[in-house]
């Protein structure tokens, strides 16, 4: 922590809060036996992969990522814990309501992490460090876990900085001293710059962030475009890059799924297809959307087959949507293995959106606001096709671009990790 971090005003002071071990922490939370023990999060009891772990366990050598089989070799005494994604969702969002009460300028980043823009708050609640600590308090209070954060006059520097001192750390790094502070960083620690754009900058000689100033602008601008001119100020403590306060329309709404390796039952295929195609069709009408693009793809063990396909007209719909999914098994499909499947709407757009031209046909619909109630009230498929009674047992997780409102506030079936 630097000695003239308490000066009286920044012109800009960014916080970025990073929960510690965040699922492992709230069931440590819900199970008090569970507390000072090594726990990892499984995805369902049969899960094999895990998806995070204590910082008791992460002491004997376990990790995001590792088989179940070779965390268990390193810490016999591992407490495995199915997730439970609501739980967490719901925990996060309590989270991110107390930080807003500090700061309506935020970010949030992931179920784990948001960014606060609390320049405008320093008359109000003191210097940025001070700010920190009410940070702190505030998560501790709306969900009685800890969390660390990293204050200074950007956002990647304010990333950097809050993962020195896990777990429970404080790391201030002023403005006037981010260049100095990241001197000695290796690039590719910086979030945002990952291993391609890491080997682009070693092979010109960029190793850590202080190289940074041997290296044209221009070189990164017309090989990344803007991009790239962010870089090169994101190594210089100096990202330009403003908080992402609001959560665009979406781009694309999907679920896809791992099933067991080698799947070449048809039957068993349509019935994941079923379920992701439902799944799609829920969040289309639970954000009032439509969609008539939709991508389905299906993983072989070396590659992905599938097709761009299109309803005769915009819909939200699973069993529309299901029809496409028939198509692509008997077109493109022929008997191989299979170990993942996809359902996307390409082109997601508001339910009352104008006409296509001379449109005079309507596809037919059912009347979902019933079951979408029930549904919504008593648990997912409550009232399902009865197809979708053999559907997997695995649990949902939280989608990467989790967010606790807006379409994307979703449990879904992709993978994801959390740090």
């Amino acid at each position: 922590m630097q000695s003239d971090s308490s000066r009286n005003y920044w012109p800009r002071a960014i916080i970025l809060v990073d929960m510690n071990a965040f699922f492992a922490s709230v069931e440590q939370y819900d199970n008090p036996a569970w507390r000072s023990r090594p726990v990892a999060i499984t995805n369902g009891r049969q899960g094999t992969c895990i998806i995070t772990c204590s910082y008791e366990a992460r002491a004997y050598g376990v990790k995001t990522g590792m088989r179940l089989k070779e965390a268990r070799q390193k810490c016999p005494h591992l407490i495995q814990c199915p997730a439970r994604p609501e739980r967490y969702a719901a925990v996060s969002s309590r989270i991110m309501a107390a930080l807003q009460d500090i700061s309506p300028d935020i970010e949030i980043f992931s179920v784990d992490e948001a960014f606060l823009d609390v320049t405008r708050c320093q008359k109000l609640f003191g210097s940025p460090e001070q700010i920190a600590r009410r940070v702190k308090k505030a998560v501790f209070n709306a969900s009685g876990l800890l969390c660390s954060v990293g204050v200074s006059g950007d956002k990647t520097t304010a990333k950097y900085a809050a993962k020195q001192q896990k777990p429970d750390g404080l790391t201030v790094v002023p403005p006037w001293q981010a260049e100095d502070y990241l001197k000695q960083v290796a690039v590719t620690d910086l979030c945002g710059i990952a291993r391609g754009i890491g080997h682009f900058l070693n092979e010109r000689r960029v190793y850590v962030c202080g190289d940074m100033k041997n290296l044209p602008i221009g070189e990164l601008a017309r090989r990344f475009g803007n991009p790239g001119r962010r870089i090169w100020y994101m190594c210089q403590g100096a990202d330009p890059a403003p908080l992402e306060t609001t959560v665009a329309a979406p781009k694309t709404i999907g679920h896809g799924k791992v099933i067991p390796p080698e799947t070449k039952e048809r039957h068993t295929l349509l019935v994941y297809l079923l379920h992701m195609s439902e799944k799609v069709a829920f969040r289309l009408r639970r954000h009032q959307l439509k969609a008539q693009q939709f991508s389905i793809s299906l993983r072989t063990k070396t590659d992905w087959l599938g097709a761009q396909l299109q309803t005769a007209l915009p819909t939200q719909d699973g069993q529309h949507i299901y029809r496409l999914c028939q198509q692509v098994l008997r077109y493109e499909w022929q008997g191989e293995g299979i170990y993942q499947v996809q359902v996307t709407a390409t082109d997601p757009q508001p339910l009352n959106g104008q006409l296509a031209l001379f449109e005079s046909n309507t596809l037919p619909t059912r009347d979902f606001s019933a079951i979408d109630t029930i549904n919504m009230k008593y648990g997912e498929f409550c009232l399902a096709p009865a197809r979708l009674l053999h559907r997997s047992s695995m649990p949902n997780v939280i989608a990467p671009a989790w967010k606790p409102f807006g379409h994307r506030q979703t449990i879904e079936f992709s993978g994801t990790e959390e740090s």
